[in-house]
């Protein structure tokens, strides 16, 4: 049997603990699926520019009864060594998982801030 190839997009830099963004990006996003809601890779590649995110990783893809019409990120829980996002766009709700250094409140202003741009 063929192997599947595995995209990832890896670059390096030193992560701090501020939500700023990076000329560069920091951290690298995983690609493990062959599908994701449609406008999430380009909301997660833009977080990944952010300095402390180190690793981000798309996770399983589900449906829900409600339809949400715009793509929403929330943080959801906490995880070893980051945080559990929730996407949803659609009736559709997809995992995310990132890998960062920072806190709750400053990882949910940088989805706004990707959010409303």
């Amino acid at each position: 049997m063929g192997k599947k190839k595995k995209k990832k997009v890896q670059r390096s830099e030193a992560p701090s603990e501020a939500p700023s963004k990076s000329g560069e990006s920091s951290g690298r996003l995983v690609w493990n699926h062959s599908t994701h809601l449609e406008g999430l890779i380009p909301i997660l590649e833009e977080l990944t520019t952010y300095e402390g995110v180190s690793t981000i990783t798309p996770g399983v893809i589900g449906r829900v009864k409600s339809h949400m019409p715009h793509m929403k990120l929330k943080v959801s829980v906490p995880i070893r060594g980051g945080f559990k996002l929730i996407a949803r766009q659609g009736k559709t709700v997809q995992e995310v998982f990132i890998v960062t250094s920072l806190s709750k409140t400053a990882l949910e202003e940088a989805i706004a801030s990707i959010l409303c741009s």
